[in-house]
């Protein structure tokens, strides 16, 4: 049992930047790879980034890629979400999700393989 609070978002002009934080219970955060997804009014909810339990591997999809960075704090139970020059095409709730098995590159975007999530926080970005 896992719990996923997420933190940090708001509204912001378009070029902006925010930090995105998932503070995870248990002891066994280590253990978790990360996935941090977005979800549109009127869209599929879909994968942002991902990073292994290590933190040795990260992924980025190409709706953000070269404008947003993954990491982890695993001794603070923590995964974080930098996202710079921010788009109003970025305007989306946020979700940090738990998956309790490696999964294969090509399955980052799949929902299924994630055990756990967070409530979402809201990102609004103006232009």
């Amino acid at each position: 049992q896992v719990q996923l609070v997420e933190s940090g978002g708001g509204m912001v002009q378009a070029g902006g930047s925010l930090r995105l934080s998932c503070a995870a219970s248990g002891r066994t955060f280590s253990s978790y790879h990360m996935g941090w997804f977005r979800q549109a009014p009127g869209k599929e909810r879909e994968v942002v980034a991902h990073i292994s339990s290590s933190g040795s591997r990260t992924y980025y999809a190409d709706s953000m890629k070269g404008r947003n960075t993954i990491s982890r704090d695993n001794a603070k139970n923590t995964v974080y979400l930098q996202m710079t020059s921010l788009k109003p095409e970025d305007t989306a709730v946020y979700y940090c999700a738990a998956a309790g098995r490696p999964l294969y590159s090509t399955n980052y975007h799949l929902l299924e393989g994630y055990n756990y999530w967070g409530q979402g926080t809201q990102v609004t970005v103006s232009s």
